[in-house]
């Protein structure tokens, strides 16, 4: 997975939804400079000259010559949708065709052309397989009843699900915004439709045992593990809190650390401190070892947590397989946490049967893995070379 926090990816739950309109709309708010790229990607599957949309096809396929192909548009009065980024105040605009199967060199050549460092609006549903930008949002109509393939594949990456009305959307853009050449949240996680606020607690108390060495800290792309969750989660949520007890060593997150009120008792004792501290009812909790968080996976959990009133929302794998170090704890939860804690208990799903809790079902969990040992720590890196 390439991870690009200077892109803000746009899809689509089908074909004239608004993605071109979304995409104008954020150029015209943010490219005033001229210094924001415009991207189009073109994915296709087939250079036989068969459309993937059915019929003959406009040729676009078939006119390829090799895997990809990266052009610039410089007509802004050709009236295709390239031309309509330019006009809406991309500084260039570029349009990637590339054979699915070829996405990563297809996107390896465009990023050879714009640079790393590029900030850019993209339009596109398969580039998410390969790329993780800095924000997703994907596009549906009010009345939209079915989503094609492409779009089903990459939906439970969504940051958010934005729809459309045919005259506007229900996204306020002063929700979003580009710091340090990075597209991220302003406001407190929300989900569509609710006004959810909420703290991010972030576990990174732990031994480490079997990893050898401190998790928290592991390099991933070149930076400590927990920093890029911290990324992640930056601007999405009123307060972000660590779970250590070693604050001088994770000073540089700039972060409140937490200590536990006592320590040696494991992550339970680490949710119930931290969960004290938190100035939000609802609270998302996540350990320091799970370096992929997707966000509207998490916004479902708080949309969740807030419609039912559950004090605890945890997915779960099966009937006896849940992930309670990625799950949504309500301040409700502390009255059980600290009964389970003072009779000796340690385990975190002790506090489920006191709890009214919430099960979200997981059906794809592969992005949802902890790094617990080196062989899985350097598997995931080399996932990420790969």
């Amino acid at each position: 997975m390439i991870k690009f926090d200077g892109m803000l990816m746009i899809g689509s739950a089908g074909a004239n939804l608004g993605k071109t309109e979304l995409a104008c709309a954020i150029l015209r708010k943010f490219g005033k400079n001229g210094d924001i790229i415009g991207i189009k990607v073109t994915t296709i599957k087939d250079t036989n000259g068969q459309c993937p949309r059915g019929g003959e096809g406009c040729g676009v396929c078939s006119s390829l010559d090799g895997v990809f192909c990266v052009t610039e548009e410089i007509d802004s009065s050709s009236g295709k949708d390239t031309a309509r980024l330019l006009t809406c105040g991309a500084g260039r605009v570029f349009w990637l065709r590339v054979v699915r199967e070829h996405l990563v060199e297809g996107v390896t050549a465009l990023l050879d052309v714009i640079g790393p460092d590029a900030v850019c609006v993209c339009e596109s549903n398969s580039l998410r397989e390969v790329v993780e930008p800095g924000l997703f949002f994907m596009v549906t109509g009010r009345d939209a009843k079915t989503w094609k393939e492409s779009a089903r594949r990459v939906r439970k990456y969504a940051d958010r699900i934005v729809v459309s009305n045919g005259k506007g959307f229900d996204l306020d853009l002063d929700e979003i915004d580009i710091v340090g050449g990075k597209w991220r949240m302003r406001s407190g996680c929300k989900s569509p439709g609710t006004t959810t606020r909420a703290t991010a607690i972030i576990l990174a108390g732990g031994r480490s045992s079997r990893m050898g060495a401190d998790k928290s800290l592991l390099p991933v792309d070149g930076q400590p593990i927990i920093e890029r969750i911290c990324e992640r989660l930056a601007g999405r949520f009123d307060q972000i809190l660590i779970s250590a007890n070693e604050p001088e060593k994770l000073a540089f997150l700039g972060l409140e650390v937490i200590p536990d009120r006592i320590p040696g008792q494991g992550p339970l004792m680490g949710i119930a401190s931290a969960l004290e501290a938190s100035t939000s009812e609802l609270n998302f909790v996540v350990a320091c070892d799970i370096p992929r968080i997707h966000i509207g996976f998490v916004e479902e959990m708080l949309a969740e947590a807030e419609t039912s009133g559950a004090d605890v929302v945890v997915p779960t794998t099966g009937s006896e397989e849940y992930e309670p170090l990625f799950a949504v704890y309500r301040k409700s939860a502390l009255e059980a946490i600290n009964k389970v804690l003072a009779s000796g208990g340690r385990r975190i799903s002790d506090i489920f049967a006191q709890c009214r809790v919430k099960y979200i079902k997981l059906t794809d969990k592969e992005w949802l893995r902890n790094l617990n040992t080196p062989a899985e720590y350097e598997e995931f890196r080399k996932g990420l070379r790969g």
